[in-house]
């Protein structure tokens, strides 16, 4: 199973259920770099003052909000940090309604649930009562400081949590405005049903492993050919390389630990004692 990115409990009446969550999706995508054509240097983002086009160092950057068009009201991290929900470790079941009646436009990010600590039977029962009742839960959960609206649904013999776009960032169909042609539309018979035979014709069932991005598997292999005829450029700044020698003479002990247990190396961190209690593992 991959590895639980954040661990809780669902929880509703009296009822509290161990859970992990795991991440139902992985990003597939073509990553690329800049790269300075000159010296094959990777390049890099920089704070740049859109009035002066000078580069600002991050002490002199602060965080502001636009109230007016031309007008920011800046806050401190403090003061940001304090509206920051807390994390309780809890999806917590505010409601269930119909699976229906949420709307696709709604729709956000899929996650799965395993049951954890001997939350196996509990899990069960939910799961079965949301199938029987075709019902989904409604939840609020806090991962990583921020708040989200979740709806908790069965699939199969799990549950999953799909993250759900807050009302407001959800726009109305009216703004499309649509025309009565399209509302109320004057469909002859003949149509509906040539229509319908046409769908018919293209029935097929759903085969995942069918459909690819195509970008993708064109860039990589374009990647594969090249980099078979040795078109390869070597990328490292001396600031990667020192780097690299300081984490090896740092993290020494635990490479040696991690080798003789068979798990991999973990990287040098840089993050704060806090950091790494809120941000867990994905």
């Amino acid at each position: 199973m991959p590895r639980a990115i954040w661990k809780g409990a669902i929880s509703f009446g009296l009822v509290h259920i161990p859970v992990s969550l795991v991440s139902a999706t992985s990003s597939q995508g073509v990553d690329f770099d800049w790269l300075d054509k000159r010296s094959m240097d990777p390049v890099g983002y920089k704070r740049i003052n859109k009035s002066t086009g000078k580069e600002v160092t991050k002490d002199h950057i602060v965080k502001g909000v636009a109230y007016e068009k031309g007008r920011y009201v800046v806050l401190s991290e403090d003061e940001i940090r304090s509206a920051h929900p807390k994390s309780t470790q809890t999806i917590e079941i505010i409601a269930f309604v119909a699976s229906d009646q949420i709307p696709l436009q709604n729709i956000d990010t899929p996650y799965f649930l395993a049951p954890d600590k001997r939350g196996g039977k509990v899990y069960a029962l939910l799961r079965e009562t949301l199938k029987k009742t075709q019902k989904v839960a409604l939840a609020n959960v806090v991962l990583h400081t921020k708040q989200h609206l979740a709806a908790l649904m069965p699939l199969d013999s799990a549950l999953v949590l799909v993250m759900l776009r807050w009302p407001a960032e959800v726009r109305s169909l009216d703004e499309l405005e649509l025309g009565s042609d399209v509302t109320k539309p004057t469909l002859a018979k003949g149509e509906l049903d040539m229509a319908k035979r046409l769908v018919q014709d293209m029935s097929a069932d759903w085969q995942p492993e069918k459909y690819r991005d195509s970008f993708q598997d064109k860039i990589m292999a374009l990647v594969e050919k090249k980099a078979k005829a040795g078109k390869i450029e070597d990328v490292e700044s001396d600031q990667g390389r020192d780097e690299r020698k300081s984490a090896d003479v740092i993290d020494l002990t635990e490479l040696l630990k991690r080798s003789l247990a068979g798990k991999p190396a973990r990287k040098n961190s840089t993050k704060s004692p806090a950091a790494k209690k809120t941000v867990k593992a994905s």
